[in-house]
């Protein structure tokens, strides 16, 4: 009986930077919707919590705000395949995932499905996002 040969040099499967076209993409689609979501609520009046919890959301808005520039940048740096594009797209990604686990609540809360399903497609399309990002070799 033979053993299996466990000295083989051989690495996982790393992805090019080519690969990153579609989680670029998705940053920066992702970052500019969620501006533009920001900004339409907030011109139409649509968040009471300005008058009701002014602090609370205040933060909210500043971290929802870090993070779609956050994509937007990690969106136009790993298009232009800068150097920092990977490092920047996992931390914008990371932030992401954070607040599409939380945010969903408030729509719980307030009996809005279809909205928690578009935050369970964003998680999943997220932690896509960063498995192809984990694969590019920095």
């Amino acid at each position: 009986m033979q053993k299996a040969d466990t000295t083989s040099n051989e690495k996982p499967a790393q992805g090019t930077v080519d690969d990153v076209v579609i989680p670029a993409w998705f940053s920066l689609l992702v970052g500019l919707l969620m501006a533009a979501q920001w900004v339409f609520f907030l011109v139409t009046g649509q968040v009471p919590e300005l008058h009701t919890a002014p602090i609370r959301i205040a933060f909210h808005l500043v971290a929802e705000s870090v993070t779609a520039v956050s994509l937007m940048i990690a969106g136009m740096g790993l298009l232009r395949k800068k150097s920092w594009g990977r490092s920047a797209g996992l931390f914008a990604h990371g932030l992401l995932v954070y607040t599409v686990v939380v945010s969903p609540g408030y729509f719980a809360q307030a009996g809005e499905w279809p909205m928690v399903a578009m935050f369970c497609v964003l998680v999943i399309l997220a932690a896509a996002s960063v498995a192809v990002l984990a694969r590019v070799e920095p």
